[in-house]
């Protein structure tokens, strides 16, 4: 009769009991004194080529690089040859950024990057000057607290109690009509956002369609959060009144909240006009673009900020 294996209850799923045959049974003991012990051709072995623990790589960028290394420098979505040139992400979030510490008065290098290489998982992301005993990457939720360190800015949040009021619309009207109009546009998608985000990861046919699926999946998700269907008249709709609203905020000044220099709020709305508006996107279908030519004073905006500081 052939032998039965008894299964210990007490030894959880998925340990080497689980998987593992039964092992027959061993006449001799094996002594705790030789259950470690390391041959002596191996030991010979490891005496002449001893284990060495390296430090942990760099992140992505040469950020240690001694050319560098007196520099700030800020990883964003931007093409190569355009970083070395100063210009424009292609990416709302990382232009905010980008404009924000300009307009502080911040200098910094910029690095072409992308989320995988980012601490946080998502762009952009500041990695400071020397002394390097001291820094560390700075992800964007903190950007504002370490600008305002180093040069001693103003933070606006406490200057105008409707700063949020009015970030809102841009984080929410504005940013999904975007999503929609980028990602979920089929002729954008293909000409704007897969030549941006997509060609230059990778050069496999699979992989790129599989990111292509993943970009837009996540953006519909992100559209469903506030709405159980995508209706992009709504969208639109949504974003044209959020273009007023700003625009009546803005009104005769040259940046909101009557401030004498473009501060965090300028650099939000900058983000989304400039990109809105700049031809060498290569939109295909740019509603928004129509909306907000409409104000005047929030194009105007656009073209001081973008003569101004990246000319």
């Amino acid at each position: 009769m052939p032998s039965q294996t008894r299964v210990n209850a007490a030894t959880p799923a998925g340990t080497e009991h689980d998987t593992e045959p039964p092992r027959p049974a061993t006449p001799s003991v094996v002594r705790p004194k030789k259950l470690f012990s390391v041959p002596a051709p191996v030991k010979q072995i490891f005496d002449k080529f001893p284990l060495t623990t390296y430090e942990a790589e760099d992140i992505p960028g040469n950020v240690h690089n001694s050319g560098s290394s007196g520099r700030n420098r800020l990883f964003v979505f931007i093409d190569p040859k355009q970083a070395a040139t100063g210009a424009p992400s292609f990416n709302p979030q990382c232009l905010k950024w980008q404009a924000y510490l300009k307009f502080v008065g911040i200098d910094f290098d910029l690095v072409p990057s992308n989320n995988h290489a980012s601490p946080t998982g998502a762009l952009p992301f500041l990695y400071p000057a020397l002394p390097a005993a001291t820094r560390s990457p700075i992800p964007s939720n903190k950007l504002q607290k370490w600008a305002i360190e180093q040069v001693h800015c103003e933070e606006e949040q406490q200057l105008n109690i409707r700063f949020d009021v009015y970030a809102s619309l841009i984080d929410h009207r504005i940013r999904n009509a975007w999503l929609h109009q980028l990602y979920l546009n089929e002729l954008n998608f293909k000409q704007v956002a897969r030549k941006r985000y997509i060609n230059p990861a990778t050069s496999s046919s699979a992989v790129r369609t599989a990111l292509a699926v993943q970009l837009q999946s996540a953006a519909r998700d992100e559209l469903l959060k506030y709405s159980d269907y995508i209706d992009v008249n709504t969208l639109e709709a949504d974003a044209d009144s959020a273009f007023e609203a700003l625009s009546t905020l803005l009104g005769e000044n040259e940046y909101f909240f009557n401030r004498s220099q473009p501060g965090l709020f300028d650099a939000n709305v900058f983000a989304y006009t400039h990109l809105i508006l700049d031809e060498n996107m290569g939109w295909k279908y740019n509603r928004l673009a129509h909306l907000l030519s409409k104000h005047e004073n929030l194009v105007r905006h656009r073209e001081v900020l973008l003569q101004k500081y990246f000319s």
